[in-house]
């Protein structure tokens, strides 16, 4: 898998025939990195040992992708956080050393996938030499765009500055790698359909921010949740404070200025329930409240009705389901 990325196009022609791809120059090595990456600095682990590098990138949409290698050990440091970019290393040979969190490091080997957004925290990488990675290089901003679009939220640096492995082996990852590389056109150094580019894009986007998140320990969905916007949250205050007094959802959503099918919506995609939901987990949280302080001589009927509770089997049946007993259990369990 990845043999052929940015050598071969998916009919097999050669790519990048009229560019420069190989060099034994430093200068050469040191401007293509600062393009491919951002500007930073290099240094041969011997001193006086020339490169023989391997220089090739095409962009998919915002994305770079980049056949890298120093052909001599060399360590990388310095790396401009003001270019905003992520970089994703795939070993394709040899070994490459990187720092995790803290004061640990790795050594990736191939099959293995790196990831480090140099925008939020500092990097730095030994190469031994005979090593050889498929390179992404990812703007922040761009990650940020697509986080909003689909999880309704963009993280906070709890994921941005966790650098870690993801993948190993024939992982999904580098499968999708693959096929993104396979569409490459050698006619045109690039993509040649740019729907097809855009999707794509897309998709490397979100399967990185997946595979993130997951070896990060962090949950992209909850972490939506707790973004609701403003209108989501005024209205589980709202709920909260009146639910005694049973408002529909029309009028909780007429009081901010919004219609039902939007509340609904927002409720939908930022909290994973209705509204309607919602507002019967507080009445019956009231309910129970008021069961328990019930004052001599009331009943669990006058408790019901004075909460706006018309039909006592079903929130007998609600009741039961969310706590596991009867009004009538609540209340004697109260007053014994």
């Amino acid at each position: 898998m990845l043999e052929t990325a940015l050598l071969e196009d998916r009919r097999g022609a050669p790519l990048l025939q009229d560019k420069l791809t190989t060099t034994r120059d430093w200068s050469v090595v040191n401007a293509f990195c600062a393009t491919t990456y951002m500007p930073l600095s290099t240094r041969p682990l011997t001193r006086g040992m020339d490169p023989n590098a391997t220089i090739r990138n095409l962009k998919i949409g915002q994305i770079t992708f980049s056949r890298f290698c120093f052909g001599t050990p060399t360590k990388t440091d310095d790396f401009d956080p003001s270019s905003g970019n992520i970089i994703v290393v795939n070993t394709l040979r040899g070994s490459v050393r990187h720092p995790l969190n803290g004061n640990d490091a790795v050594d990736t080997r191939p099959g293995d996938s790196y990831v480090v957004d140099c925008s939020r925290t500092s990097y730095w990488n030994l190469a031994d030499g005979n090593d050889l990675q498929l390179n992404l290089t990812i703007p922040h901003a761009l990650m940020e765009e697509t986080a909003a679009r689909w999880y309704g939220f963009v993280p906070e640096d709890d994921l941005w500055q966790n650098r870690l492995i993801f993948g190993a082996g024939q992982s999904a990852w580098l499968s999708l790698l693959d096929y993104a590389t396979r569409t490459l056109d050698a006619k045109h150094d690039g993509i040649a359909d740019a729907f097809i580019e855009r999707r794509i894009e897309e998709t490397l986007c979100l399967d990185l921010l997946r595979n993130w998140a997951d070896c990060a320990g962090l949950n992209l969905d909850t972490g939506a949740r707790a973004a609701a916007p403003h209108y989501v949250r005024e209205a589980e205050r709202l709920m909260q404070d009146t639910a005694a007094r049973a408002p529909t959802i029309g009028e909780v959503a007429a009081q901010l200025g919004i219609t039902a099918r939007s509340l609904s919506d927002g409720f939908r995609r930022f909290r994973g329930i209705t509204p309607h939901e919602f507002l019967t987990a507080q009445r019956l949280d009231g309910l129970r409240r008021a069961l328990q302080l019930a004052q001599p001589g009331e009943t669990v009927t006058s408790i019901a009705r004075a909460r706006g509770y018309v039909n006592l089997g079903a929130m007998t049946a609600l009741y039961r389901k969310r706590f596991g007993e009867t009004p009538a259990n609540t209340l004697r369990n109260r007053r014994t």
